[in-house]
């Protein structure tokens, strides 16, 4: 089995039976924000050839740095099959299909299937609120010679399933910031070096927490960091180790690795990684100085590659639109049904949200559910954001401003007390089947009781089920839904057999279930 690298999360894997084509990421993403580090603009034809060319297509999640729906349409082929994770809604299968894929081969959570000849791939999926209903995902490939973990971004909450099939020759994890925390936020020098320093040291915790239990013969750190060529971004590099930001590259987490007996293997765009039984054999796509100057010279190797990329990260600006008329008008009559349905999260962020574009100021009243221009008055969280950026994903009706928006950094935010989930939910969740399933669990998390529904039965299809999860408790007249002979709770893809009641999932849990009358 062979791992190509090429950026990022991305990753070409060829096994004798076929290849795969993971998360292929190649024009700058979030607005023209993220990059790919080191750069993949120059793999060579026959790799870029096999790229196109798969057999199979998957993708982890809808983030615009897994998802290239500018790349995709004009490179990889339409007779790829697009493996997709069992995720509880159809969010990724629609925006692939819109993108001209026709073939797809849906996956069930956390189980192993053959695909052709002795390759087998199972697929995990992690859905949350933080996620959004389209969740994240993470990758298992076998055959006779090895096994592959693609995990990148995906924290799973189940290490030891994702360990289940079989031991590990190479797991490829995140390590680096995937988030605008802390270096947005209001804060005096020395306050955000701590939030800077602790940020990082809780990345590496958390991806070495990954390595122990996966214990694989070799790790790849991937799926970051991004490079910022936009000249308002560029101090978002970490070059000298000083700055102000949370995406070291792969060399400190590689030093984390070899400190802690764990063997890392430095991947950059087109590095080939073979594994057999016995040997991990590397080969790089350029000489060893030309592979140390990008870390050891990196100032000079990012200012080369901002040349290059600037003025298509400028014509992309350029599109953003101009501010309209209409603007607190459309918000208005999106946002506040949205507020309507949603109590609890309401209730949970308990104050004003401050939306500063400059020439216009919009408050978002959570307690009492409006949308307005912003009279000065009191409030708890403040973004300050570029108008035309606002005006853009509202254009779009984008429905994670995590997503299209907040990912890109372009932005500046205050808060006057602790961090909110609440806050973020709102804007993750812009449309009525994304704040359902967000109030929901803000329900679940803010009223233990919800009102009694945990001794509740209702109907779903053909059958009478217990209202709550026996997972976490979700309500399932929200998450529930019936797939052939299994009920499944789409909050975190717990399934459940109809007819006896007991978890696939987990043998301890068992769901009171009976057929309808």
């Amino acid at each position: 089995m062979k791992a190509t690298s090429i950026g990022h999360a991305g990753i070409l894997i060829e096994t004798a039976d076929v290849s795969i084509v993971c998360d292929p990421w190649f024009l700058p993403a979030f607005h023209g924000s993220w990059c790919v580090f080191p750069r993949n603009d120059q793999l060579s034809d026959d790799l870029m050839a096999r790229i196109e060319s798969p057999d199979f297509l998957y993708i982890s999640h809808i983030h615009g740095d897994h998802l290239d729906e500018l790349w995709l349409p004009d490179h990889i082929s339409r007779t790829a099959t697009v493996l997709l994770p069992g995720f509880p809604t159809h969010e990724l299968e629609n925006r692939l299909k819109a993108l001209g894929f026709t073939s797809f081969l849906r996956t069930v959570d956390g189980v192993e299937q053959s695909l052709v000849g002795s390759t087998r791939i199972a697929i995990h999926c992690e859905t949350s609120i933080t996620d959004g209903p389209g969740g994240d995902s993470a990758l298992v490939v076998s055959d006779a010679t090895g096994r592959v973990v693609n995990q990148n971004d995906c924290r799973t909450h189940d290490l030891d399933a994702l360990a289940s099939h079989g031991p590990i020759d190479l797991h490829w994890v995140q390590y680096s910031g995937a988030i605008w925390y802390p270096m947005v936020y209001d804060e005096p020098a020395g306050v955000m070096r701590e939030l800077i320093d602790a940020k990082v040291e809780s990345q590496f915790a958390r991806a070495m927490r990954y390595v122990e239990v996966l214990n694989a013969r070799a790790v790849v750190p991937s799926a970051g960091p991004p490079a910022f060529l936009d000249p308002d971004l560029f101090g978002l590099n970490m070059i000298t180790g000083e700055e102000l930001s949370i995406f070291p590259d792969q060399r400190s987490f590689m030093e984390r690795l070899d400190a802690s007996g764990h063997t890392g293997i430095l991947a950059i765009p087109g590095t080939c990684i073979e594994v057999s039984p016995d040997r991990i054999d590397v080969t790089h796509p350029c000489s060893s100085d030309d592979l140390r100057s990008i870390f050891e010279d990196k100032e000079a190797y990012l200012r080369t590659y901002q040349a290059d990329w600037l003025p298509f990260i400028e014509d992309l600006k350029s599109t953003w639109a101009q501010p309209s008329d209409t603007l607190l008008q459309d918000l208005q009559s999106w946002w506040e049904p949205l507020l309507a349905i949603a109590p609890n999260l309401r209730n949970g962020v308990g104050d004003t949200c401050v939306v500063d574009m400059g020439d216009l100021k919009i408050a978002i009243d959570f307690p009492n559910g409006t949308v307005s221009e912003w009279d000065g008055s009191d409030h708890g969280f403040r973004f300050t954001i570029d108008r035309r950026l606002v005006e853009t994903v509202a254009a779009e009706r984008a429905v994670d401003w995590s997503n299209s928006l907040f990912l890109s950094c372009r932005f500046s935010a205050w808060r006057r007390g602790p961090f909110n989930e609440y806050v973020y939910n709102f804007f993750k969740s812009l449309s009525e089947e994304r704040m359902v399933r967000t109030e929901a669990e803000a329900l679940r998390k803010t009223n233990p009781d919800r009102g009694g529904i945990a001794d509740e039965e209702i109907q779903i299809g053909d059958w009478i089920v217990q209202r709550t999860c026996p997972h976490r408790a979700a309500d399932l007249a929200v998450f529930g839904v019936i797939e052939g002979d299994e009920l499944v709770c789409t909050l975190h893809g717990w399934r459940f057999d109809c007819n006896t009641g007991q978890c696939v999932s987990a043998k301890e849990r068992t769901l009171r279930i009976r057929p309808a009358d």
